[in-house]
């Protein structure tokens, strides 16, 4: 699991949600963001957090669940598709985009860090847990 390096440097952090909550991935973690317009194919004997794979732009790309890997009791929408930079053909389903904040290393509680995730961010009045990617995968 890579860890948040500390420092006062700013880091951009992609918050979207599942369900009623909040969640951020480092920006440069994504590749693109698109509508989960395309009917997901399931895939047999597949692990519990592929929901199936989809056709992006003629590239077959497997779709991760992220409630499975986080054990979130929560139902998604499914609306929209990160697809992730440096998992090859690999996006996580999510309800909604909301923004992109800047977040400094000081502004991340790590004691709530986990396998994975690298902790949590107090935004206005609200929590947002910081996800680590590849962790989701299995």
């Amino acid at each position: 699991m890579s860890r948040l390096i500390m420092s006062n440097e700013d880091t951009s952090v992609l918050e979207f949600s599942l369900g009623d909550d909040r969640y951020c991935i480092d920006i440069t973690q994504v590749e693109e963001i698109v509508d989960a317009d395309e009917e997901i194919t399931a895939v047999p004997n597949a692990a519990p957090e592929v929901e199936g794979v989809v056709d992006l732009r003629g590239e077959t790309t497997t779709i991760i669940d992220p409630t499975v890997a986080l054990d979130v009791d929560t139902t998604t929408s499914g609306q929209r598709i990160v697809v992730l930079a440096d998992e090859d053909g690999t996006g996580l389903l999510i309800d909604d985009v909301h923004q992109v904040l800047s977040v400094t290393s000081a502004a991340v509680d790590e004691s709530t860090s986990s396998a994975t995730t690298r902790g949590v961010i107090r935004v206005d009045d609200r929590f947002v847990v910081w996800v680590e990617p590849s962790a989701l995968l299995g």
